[in-house]
């Protein structure tokens, strides 16, 4: 292996797994092997003859493997770590969440003498899905029958998480996706939680599973498919898969209906893109770029407080956020409005098309106009992080991770239940209160009404920001930027209770959950700031409700959140999931 390969292999931090540390020291005598792949990527094999390793042309890391080889064949994957594109690593373990279903048979004549294949057709028709794909996903060491009559079914799914400090040493549970067969890829996984994700987490991981369907598809490249039980087909996903596959249907035709259809995603065949996307980090200028072919697809800077990269665009359409790369006379310029950072192109990013000429002119006013002039900029650590992590065990869900349920089922209520419905179409002033974590299913935009958002956690409200704009953007309704106000919670929340509203959104914070009287005054407060017919949604404890029926309002809904619809479907994904107790939603008008 040559000295400069090698030293590729030795950078700190490229392998912190235990069983690779052992190619450090003499690589060539313990029979690993690297590979420079055309586009200058170099990828390291162990004995054996699997990929530990995956680097740029300049030697830093994109993703390392840990492999059982004692396994029978097919070697099985242990870990994996993936480099995001921001620098954070986050860890893959196959089969690191197994969820496990009791059935009693006993009472069932001649139980003694069911077998593996009747507890797959049970378990076909109880999910209603085709037993061929139970047969896919739940081998017979999944299937057991006791001899007292107890069937047990095991679900095996891989586990993204968070790596704190780049190592498995204090993972943080993200998100799992089907259980993936790593030895030898026959499928295209559904992701659960996939909200939970980092950003670039998808691209990450789909860089790596491509990247060992190469390796084990050299000669004869095999079609694969999307499966799950059930299957959630979205354009996101087809975008995701469409970057390093290519989709076809056997008759011809458009696939993307076929592939949103979830009874016939299964019929679109993916075959390998012939130029699949290729990732370059520059150090100096803390920067990934994303190319594809000879263009740069998207640019993300490490150092950047938004957390949000820079994309290409067509000259005639604008970015999200504004936010896009161009290349012109060898140099890399990121955009955002008027401002430029350029950034000299390497070689080893290998050929580049031009850019067409940019627009004169953007969009205005720019999405940093709905954070207000007391936002705090928050840390690019922080930018990127901003998403909702939940437990894989029975802890008790974290405030933030909370709000979605909540929040998400008031959406679905106002859309449709008629007089909610009605009531928000009047509504010309709103007040969103501490539901930071999911401001978007608070914030309508369907009409310019004026919105008060009181936050505590600046990275959510950015990330809010960035995303009304876009909307906004997309319908050409820039101008009700003027309408939506973000306020400090600290500075702005007597001033913004003064006023009145037609409809308040508040979530009474944990922080005070147990102290009546707090709780009490949270209550009241709303209850005033509401004018006759005005309505209020409240998630809190048992105290808001027995107040605000103290202030003579009308209750049209008072629920546990254990009992709302969108817990209970995250319950199907992570089943021991614990609520703080007595946490419910009241709907009440004035």
């Amino acid at each position: 292996m040559e000295s400069k390969l090698l030293n590729f292999l030795q950078r700190p931090g490229s392998l912190v797994f235990a069983s690779n540390q052992s190619l450090l020291s003499d690589p060539k005598a313990i029979g690993a092997r690297a590979v420079r792949l055309s586009s200058g990527h170099v990828v390291f094999y162990g004995a054996h003859g699997r990929r530990v390793l995956a680097t740029d042309p300049e030697g830093n890391p994109l993703h390392e493997c840990e492999w059982d080889a004692t396994a029978p064949h097919p070697v099985a994957l242990l870990r994996a770590r993936l480099r995001l594109d921001w620098g954070q690593w986050v860890g893959l373990r196959p089969g690191g969440m197994v969820q496990s279903t009791t059935l009693n048979l006993s009472s069932r004549p001649g139980w003694q003498r069911l077998a593996t294949d009747d507890l797959r057709q049970m378990a076909a028709q109880a999910m209603r899905v085709p037993v061929e794909e139970v047969q896919f996903f739940y081998p017979d060491e999944d299937l057991t029958i006791d001899t007292h009559g107890q069937a047990t079914i095991r679900h095996r799914k891989d586990a993204f998480y968070l790596l704190e400090d780049g190592t498995f040493a204090r993972p943080r549970f993200m998100a799992c996706m089907g259980a993936m067969h790593w030895g030898q890829i026959d499928f295209l996984p559904v992701v659960e939680l996939f909200q939970s994700l980092l950003p670039g987490t998808g691209s990450a991981a789909f860089e790596l599973i491509r990247g060992l369907y190469d390796d084990q598809n050299a000669s004869d490249p095999r079609p694969l498919q999307y499966r799950g039980i059930p299957t959630y087909p979205s354009a996101a996903a087809y975008r995701l898969f469409s970057a390093f596959f290519v989709p076809a249907l056997a008759k011809g035709g458009d696939p993307f209906p076929v592939f949103m259809d979830p009874a016939r995603s299964r019929e679109v065949a993916w075959l390998p893109d012939p130029t699949p996307p290729r990732r370059y980090f520059d150090e100096p200028h803390k920067l990934c770029l994303t190319i594809k072919g000879d263009v740069v697809n998207k640019v993300t800077r490490a150092e950047d407080p938004a957390g949000v990269p820079y994309v290409q665009v067509s000259a005639a359409a604008p970015a999200p956020c504004d936010r896009r790369v161009t290349i012109a006379r060898g140099t890399l310029e990121l955009r955002e409005g008027e401002a430029c950072l350029e950034v000299p192109v390497k070689p080893a990013w290998g050929p580049l098309r031009e850019s067409p000429p940019a627009r004169a002119s953007s969009p205005a006013p720019g999405w940093r106009a709905l954070l207000g002039e007391g936002f705090t900029p928050v840390s690019p650590q922080a930018a990127y992080s901003a998403v909702l992590l939940y437990p894989e065990d029975d802890a008790e869900i974290e405030e933030l991770a909370c709000q979605p349920f909540a929040a998400d089922y008031l959406q679905d209520l106002f859309e449709q239940e008629a007089e909610l419905r009605a009531h928000l179409g009047r509504a010309r002033r709103v007040l969103v209160d501490n539901f930071d974590a999911r401001l978007q299913s608070c914030v309508h935009l369907d009409a310019p009404r004026e919105t008060t958002i009181l936050y505590r956690h600046p990275a959510f409200v950015q990330k809010f920001a960035q995303a009304a704009w876009n909307v906004l953007l997309q319908r050409n309704r820039l101008d009700w930027v003027k309408h939506i106000h973000c306020i400090p919670d600290q500075h702005g929340r007597d001033a913004a209770y003064r006023e009145p509203y037609d409809l308040i959104m508040a979530w009474v914070p944990f922080a005070i959950f147990d102290q009546e009287a707090q709780v009490g005054a949270v209550a009241r407060l709303v209850a005033r700031s509401l004018p006759p017919g005005g309505i209020a949604c409240l998630v809190g404890p048992a105290t808001v409700g027995a107040v605000l029926q103290e202030a003579g309002m009308r209750m049209l809904e008072a629920s546990p959140i254990e009992q709302l619809p969108t817990y209970r479907m995250h319950l199907t994904l992570l089943p021991q999931s614990r609520l703080k107790p007595g946490l419910a939603l009241w709907v009440a008008q004035s």
